[in-house]
């Protein structure tokens, strides 16, 4: 599952850094954007059968590859 999810921000941020890089700060450096992160969620949803609504998280949640991990383990707990 891990690397699924690194290979999927991979697609969405264009840039394979995510996938070496865990802690790459995704917002502050441009990698994902409003409406990546809005892609993000949905194939995050279409993948691995979690919802999360936008309202439900802030950005700063899934600033890192690692916390977007850390999201999905937890939901799918």
């Amino acid at each position: 599952m891990r690397e699924e999810i690194l290979e999927l921000l991979a697609e969405i941020c264009d840039d394979d850094l995510v996938m070496e890089d865990e802690n790459t700060e995704l917002l502050e450096s441009g990698l994902l954007d409003s409406l990546a992160f809005a892609e993000l969620l949905a194939e995050l949803e279409e993948r691995f059968g979690i919802v999360i609504a936008p309202s439900e998280i802030e950005r700063s949640d899934v600033d890192t590859p690692a916390k977007v991990i850390a999201l999905v383990e937890t939901r799918r707990a």
